[in-house]
């Protein structure tokens, strides 16, 4: 079976300590890897705001065939309203910066991230990179051209 080696680096010196920070699969099953908070003190995030936080990591997926998503977790959006700010954040293969997570309190309360705090997960995808074909007219399908909600309920 080929292997998807995607490369990693440390950027804080806390991690290159202490292995807490690198992304894991919180169980056998898990799609999406844990992303943690890589702060030195708990941070406050006011409620309907959004702060950057850093995970002290960079990765190169290398690959133009395989892209990155951070996505939010589950819990901490259902039970606290805790979601990203950009909703999704895509990592090109070539991107080889910090990743940063855009974290976005939509609620009412304010929210507390503690220093290891798991607040996003990563996932990786395949691409398909399609070539572009002009043409004049489509074949004609059963679909009309009616956006959203044509269909009906």
């Amino acid at each position: 079976m080929n292997k998807n080696i995607i490369k990693i680096k440390i950027l804080n010196s806390h991690i290159k300590q202490n292995n807490i920070f690198l992304p894991e699969y919180a169980t056998p099953g898990s799609s999406g890897l844990d992303l943690k908070a890589c702060i030195d003190k708990k941070i406050t995030l006011s409620a309907k705001n959004v702060i950057l936080i850093p995970t002290g990591i960079s990765i190169y997926i290398e690959n133009p065939y395989i892209t990155a998503l951070i996505l939010p977790r589950s819990g901490l959006g259902h039970n606290h309203g805790i979601v990203l700010g950009n909703l999704v954040g895509l990592i090109d293969s070539d991107y080889q910066g910090e990743l940063m997570v855009s974290v976005w309190n939509r609620s009412t309360q304010d929210f507390f991230i503690n220093p290891y705090d798991r607040i996003a997960q990563i996932v990786f995808v395949p691409i398909i990179r399609p070539e572009f074909s002009i043409v004049k007219n489509f074949k004609k399908s059963v679909r009309s051209e009616n956006g959203f909600g044509h269909s009906g309920v």
